[in-house]
């Protein structure tokens, strides 16, 4: 597992969150692009302009929340991930 020290090293050396970041279609930690990926485990572990922020299940939530499962609160669908990501940049 991950020290604390090298979790708070990743957190400050991590480059701003890409759109696709922020709109929950990439993990934030690893850049995984769920839209790309047949079944991810994406969990919510923050969020942002009121949008949810996900990271992949494990060590990728654990780094970006704390915690392997993220927040008590389910991602939302995919499809509407991916709706509102083309609305906010058209």
């Amino acid at each position: 597992m991950y020290s604390q020290d090298s979790i708070s090293g990743r957190r400050r050396g991590r480059p701003e969150p890409t759109a696709e970041m922020l709109s929950g279609l990439a993990c934030l930690i690893c850049g995984t692009d769920y839209r790309n990926v047949p079944e991810p485990e994406a969990v919510v572990v923050s969020h942002r302009d009121d949008k949810q922020l996900l990271a992949c299940h494990g060590t990728c939530a654990r780094m970006a929340s704390g915690s392997v499962d993220g927040l008590d609160e389910t991602p939302l669908p995919l499809a509407e991930r991916v709706r509102r990501h083309g609305a906010a940049g058209s």
